[in-house]
């Protein structure tokens, strides 16, 4: 890309891993070069990409703070030799520490001497030559940035303006770009492009949605937008990349590609012109798939597990979720059980055999029939006169759990649990049973999206991967004779409607019933959800997908009165 043509500008797509100092600065270094060697004379690496994001409460330990400037002086040294080359690179910052810098700043207030900001540094011929602070934080969904971070706007600190190849880019961080002052600030200090700093976490929609607001908001400005968005999962959220340009019109220009690594060049051109390639947004399911194995390959290559157990049942959660695990890890790190019990169909055997088979992972049968038989036999005398109930139906579920959980402590392998989101809120799964482990790898997928994503996979290669039948049969815990799930549970495609609603929408009782939604069902959905929520407190994390998942954008009291 010729830089006579405009102003070539990289959008480093990357996947850092938080609190790997060493390991991000390498990172970041690499991409740099590799733009530099592309033409680039900007770089832009998404925000906090220094340390990963979300550090949490690592952000009030000052020795992480510390640890972070020195990485930043590091990365500054590592690039010094790349001469006509800026890079820009997110951070966190010790608010003492910026405001030492400033020693006209009147500090008049107790939050100017303590807490941290959100930074946006320029890196050239070795030294950091600006710095910006985020001025908007968020504090909703899966945010929790106020509890951190001091706004760049409440600290006095200016926007921050930076001339490169005669043009004046503008640095916003992330939500900044949703509210219009912080944009219009760098516009006002001269800025006629804007260079957006991202780690926006992944649901469904959300490419789409931020996308059009970036678009509306470079129309408002007249001034084109670039965006720089990190990849990769952290612990229960997603970043999906797909970085993008949109010229001074909101036109979308460039795109890269979702859930990978990469470095979009783009060039910014005259009269807010922009080019660069664009990459396609894959299918809704396609981009479920993409998030679910990107958390899953993360979580375990970021921990350090070898390799990953998982109860096969024979059930089309189980398969789903070995489908997954095989895309994100290889089926050579992946050993499945099968833990029959009296109850079991000889069709599942079969089936989980199959779909063992057809993804080629190691698996073993473990009969748990004379261990519930013990089990019985030594409460016989204390449950005598009461008949067999969802006590016993339990048992059998942490019989398995426990073999799954002696598994990984003997061979280092973690648990991936099985359970999907219609069976969290409703408490259709057992503690320390189908619930024991140390990812929960569907926790965000409804039931109707697990039917969903196993067609949408079957459709990919040559041949299924999920056998028909585990598709479109009944689906059964089989923890008693002819057992279903809607013995128990409304329909699923009503179960997920009244559930959306309530917890992702926020609606009430009466407004669900007033949808259409008999009010019986919707009183008995709601009720489990709020019942339940001990049990989810207890489950392992798992990777959020929708716009609210069972983590950390769900914090209802365990114990509380109210319902509507």
């Amino acid at each position: 890309m010729s830089s006579a043509a405009g102003l070539p500008v990289a959008l480093l797509q990357l996947n850092p891993t938080v609190g790997d100092l060493a390991g991000n600065v390498r990172r970041i270094a690499e991409a740099a070069r590799a733009a530099h060697a592309a033409g680039a004379r900007v770089a832009v690496a998404p925000e906090l990409a220094l340390c990963g994001y979300p550090p949490e409460d690592l952000l009030l330990r000052p020795a992480f703070l510390d640890a972070c400037e020195t990485a930043l002086g590091e990365l500054a040294a590592a690039l010094a030799d790349l001469g006509d080359l800026h890079v820009v690179v997110g951070h966190p910052r010790d608010l003492r520490r910026e405001l030492a810098g400033h020693p006209g700043h009147v500090r008049t207030r107790s939050w100017a001497l303590q807490g941290c900001l959100n930074m946006a540094s320029v890196l050239h011929g070795g030294e950091v030559i600006a710095s910006y602070a985020k001025r908007e934080l968020p504090n909703y969904q899966v945010f929790d940035e106020r509890r951190y971070f001091v706004s760049g706007r409440d600290a006095g600190l200016a926007p921050v303006v930076i001339e490169v190849g005669g043009r004046r880019l503008g640095l916003l961080i992330c939500e900044d770009a949703w509210f219009d002052e912080p944009a219009d600030a760098a516009q006002a200090a001269g800025a006629d492009a804007l260079l957006v700093l991202n780690a926006s976490p992944f649901h469904l929609g959300k490419p789409a949605e931020r996308e059009g607001r970036m678009a509306d908001l470079a129309r408002r400005t007249g001034l084109p937008l670039l965006y720089a968005h990190l990849v990769g999962a952290q612990d229960e959220v997603a970043f999906d990349g797909a970085s993008f340009a949109v010229d001074a019109q909101g036109v979308l220009a460039a795109r890269a590609p979702m859930f990978e690594d990469a470095n979009l060049l783009v060039n910014l051109l005259p009269g807010g012109a922009v080019s660069g390639p664009v990459v396609e947004l894959p299918e809704l399911e396609a981009q479920a798939w993409g998030a679910l194995v990107t958390g899953v390959r993360d979580y375990i290559g970021k921990n350090g597990f070898p390799g990953a157990l998982i109860g096969l049942s024979g059930g089309i959660d189980s398969a789903l979720v070995l489908a997954i695990a095989v895309d994100a890890i290889g089926a050579e790190r992946i050993r499945t059980v099968m833990m029959p019990s009296p109850y079991t169909a000889e069709i599942s055997w079969v089936d989980a055999r199959d779909m063992a088979d057809r993804l080629q992972v190691r698996h073993d049968e473990i009969s748990i029939v004379p261990m519930f038989d013990a089990f019985r036999a030594t409460l016989d005398p204390l449950f005598e006169g009461r008949p067999e109930d969802a006590t016993e139906e339990n048992i059998q579920a942490r019989i398995r759990g426990t073999l799954l959980m002696a598994l990984s402590n003997k061979f280092g392998a973690i648990v991936l649990t099985t359970g999907n989101k219609s069976e969290m809120a409703t408490g259709y799964c057992t503690l320390y049973g189908d619930m024991a482990g140390g990812y929960a790898v569907i926790k965000d997928v409804a039931k109707t999206l697990v039917y969903r994503l196993a067609e949408w996979r079957n459709r990919q290669g040559d041949a299924p991967v999920i056998p028909e039948r585990i598709i479109t049969r009944p689906p059964s815990a089989e923890l008693r004779p002819d057992q279903t799930d809607q013995d128990s549970l409304p329909p699923y495609e009503v179960l997920d409607a009244i559930l959306a609603m309530y917890m992702e929408e926020d609606r009430s009782l009466e407004q669900i019933v007033a949808a259409g939604y008999a009010a019986a069902d919707v009183e008995r959905v709601t009720r489990l959800i709020k019942f339940n929520e001990y049990k989810r407190r207890q489950a392992p994390i798992g990777l959020r997908i929708t716009h609210r998942g069972f983590g950390r954008d769900w914090r209802y009291p365990i114990t509380s009165k109210f319902r509507a």
